[in-house]
């Protein structure tokens, strides 16, 4: 089965930069990059030496529930493009492992899915979670500090 990464969507980001606020209502932080990795979930790209970048709670499901994990995610402050649809792993996926979950189609976790996975395992590991016609999405998250990376689903 073929895989496709995808980044937060462009609606979701446009009305973070246009609020200010995170998922819980609470201001994000500006910073300012000194070209470290401060990887933006948009452009899927680190954030440019001395831009702006956003630091906020982010809460990738469509309501709040038991299962509806929150981490701190970096973004561009400025518009940037958001990264196509890919079914590579994508290049902000640095360290040498992340958790990898699988969720049904009311975003529940699906036990028995969820572990960490070493970098170049992400992939086929997420293809083989959906191959579960249950799983209607995995993401892909910080093995270290639970931030959100990036979203999972079988290539159409």
């Amino acid at each position: 089965m073929n895989v496709t990464f995808e980044a937060l969507p462009s609606d979701v980001v446009r009305e973070i930069r246009q609020t200010g606020r995170d998922s819980y209502g609470a201001p994000v932080e500006r910073h300012v990059s000194d070209g470290s990795a401060y990887p933006c979930r948009h452009c899927l790209g680190a954030t440019p030496k001395g831009e702006t970048y956003l630091i906020l709670a982010h809460r990738p499901f469509s309501s709040a529930h038991p299962y509806a994990e929150t981490g701190p995610i970096f973004l561009c402050e400025a518009d940037c493009a958001r990264a196509a649809p890919s079914g590579e792993v994508p290049p902000i996926l640095e360290a040498p492992d992340y958790i990898v979950r699988g969720y049904s189609a009311e975003e529940r976790i699906v036990y028995g899915t969820g572990g960490v996975v070493p970098t170049p395992r992400i992939a086929a590991r997420a293809a083989e979670i959906l191959a579960d016609p249950a799983i209607a999405f995995v993401d892909v998250r910080s093995a270290r500090n639970n931030c959100f990376q990036c979203r999972v689903r079988r290539a159409s």
